[in-house]
C-alpha cells in the first residue's frame, strides 16, 4: 500500500514539555527546554513536508511528571479551539505519563473526527542517537495523511512511538531504557512504519458523522488504586476504601479477576459499595482480561457489586473514572457507562 496524500494538510503541533524538547547546556550539562520556535533548527527535515505546520508551546513546559487535570483540559481547549482549522493535532509530552493523558483525551473529545498523534522521546532531540527526529517526524506525516476520499486516515487519539502507531486508551508504557518504550497489548496496531506507513484500516475507529465533535473538560481526581498482593491486611483495605471523598476505586486483582476469598475482604468490598463508591475490576496482568465468574476465586467480587473492567489498561481505567466521575452521573449510569465501550478502549467478550 503507498503512503497516502498529505498535500495541502495543516497540522498544529502541540509541545507540553519532555524529553523530547530538551538540550543539554553547555556550561552545567542540565538538560533544559529549548524554544519550540527553533524546531526547525533542530529538525531540518520539516521543511520537506508539503502541509503546514504550526506550533503551540506550554509556557512553561510541563514535566511528564507533573501533568495533571488541568492540563487535560487544558489540551482538550487548544485542540477544541483549532478543530476546525487543522486537519491533524500533534501533541509532545513526556513519556512517563503519555499512556494517561492519551486515555484521557480518547474521552474528553468525544466523537473525534481528525488525527491527535502523541509522541516523544528517550533521547533528547539534540543528542546525536536521538529517537525524537523520527517519532516527530512520522507523527506528523500521519497526523496530516488522508484517506483517498480526503477524509483523515486515523481520526483517533493514538500514540507513536518507535515505528507504531497504537490506540492511545490501550497503551502502556513497558520500557524506561528502550526506544520501545510503549506496548498495546490487547489490541494490534494501527499503523506500522517502515519504508511506507502501513495502516490497519480495520481496526482503526471511525467517528458517527452524523455528530460533531464534542469537548469534555469536568474531571474528577477522587479515584484510588488499589493492587492486591499475598498477605495483604484488612488495615490496609479498609484505610483505602475509606479515605475521604473517595468516589471510585480501580481494584487490581489476580490473573482473570480473581481476588482472596477471605470474609473480610467480601465484607469490605460491600461496604464501599454500600457507600457508592464504584469499584472496577482489572487484571495485574498486562496481557489478557478480567473474566468475572470465570473462577471460584472471582464470586465475593460480583456479590460485591464489582464491575468488569474487561481488557482495560490501568492507565485508561483511571482515566475513564475521572472522566465518568466529572459528569457527575446517577450510580447505576455511571456503572452502565463504565461497563461501556466509549472509545474503542475495551474488548467485551
Amino acid at each position: 500500500m503507498k503512503d497516502c496524500d498529505t498535500r495541502k494538510s495543516s497540522v498544529l503541533l502541540i509541545y507540553t514539555g519532555g524529553t523530547i524538547g530538551m538540550v543539554r547546556n553547555a556550561e552545567t550539562g542540565a538538560l533544559e527546554n529549548f524554544d519550540f520556535g527553533h524546531l526547525l533548527e533542530q529538525v531540518p527535515e520539516l521543511k520537506r513536508f508539503d502541509c503546514k505546520i504550526s506550533t503551540y508551546t506550554f509556557q512553561p513546559p510541563i514535566d511528564s511528571s507533573d501533568m495533571g487535570l488541568e492540563h487535560w483540559a487544558r489540551l482538550v481547549h487548544i485542540i477544541d479551539e483549532n478543530y476546525a482549522l487543522y486537519d491533524g493535532f500533534v501533541v509532545l509530552h513526556g513519556t512517563d505519563t503519555m499512556a494517561y493523558t492519551a486515555s484521557a483525551l480518547s474521552f474528553m473529545l468525544e466523537n473525534l473526527g481528525k488525527p491527535v498523534i502523541l509522541t516523544g522521546s528517550q533521547l533528547p532531540i539534540d543528542m546525536l542517537r536521538t529517537d525524537g527526529k523520527e517519532n516527530l517526524i512520522s507523527a506528523i506525516e500521519i497526523a496530516a495523511t488522508r484517506r483517498s476520499d480526503g477524509s483523515p486516515m486515523v481520526p483517533e487519539v493514538c500514540i507513536y512511538f518507535k515505528e507504531k502507531l497504537l490506540r492511545g486508551n490501550r497503551t502502556t508504557k513497558i520500557s524506561a531504557e528502550q526506544f520501545n518504550a510503549f506496548r498495546s497489548f490487547n489490541y494490534p496496531e494501527l499503523a506500522k512504519a517502515g519504508i511506507h506507513i502501513r495502516y490497519n484500516e480495520a481496526a482503526i475507529r471511525r467517528p458517527d458523522p452524523s455528530r460533531p465533535m464534542k469537548a469534555h473538560y469536568l474531571v474528577d481526581p477522587n479515584v484510588v488504586v488499589l493492587s492486591l498482593f499475598p498477605g495483604i491486611q484488612q488495615r490496609l483495605v479498609h484505610a483505602v476504601l475509606n479515605i475521604p471523598g473517595l468516589k471510585a476505586v480501580v481494584l487490581r486483582t489476580f490473573g482473570a479477576g480473581n481476588a482472596p476469598q477471605a470474609p473480610w475482604f467480601r465484607d469490605e468490598l460491600q461496604d464501599a459499595t454500600s457507600r457508592g463508591i464504584l469499584l472496577v475490576n482489572i487484571t495485574q496482568c498486562q496481557d489478557g482480561a478480567v473474566h468475572m465468574g470465570l473462577y471460584e476465586t472471582s464470586l465475593p467480587l460480583i456479590d460485591a457489586g464489582v464491575v468488569c473492567g474487561y481488557d482495560s489498561t490501568p492507565e485508561c481505567a483511571i482515566a475513564k473514572l475521572m472522566f465518568l466521575l466529572g459528569h457527575q452521573l446517577p450510580p447505576e449510569e455511571l456503572r452502565r457507562m463504565m461497563d461501556s465501550d466509549l472509545a474503542g478502549e475495551i474488548t467485551k467478550s
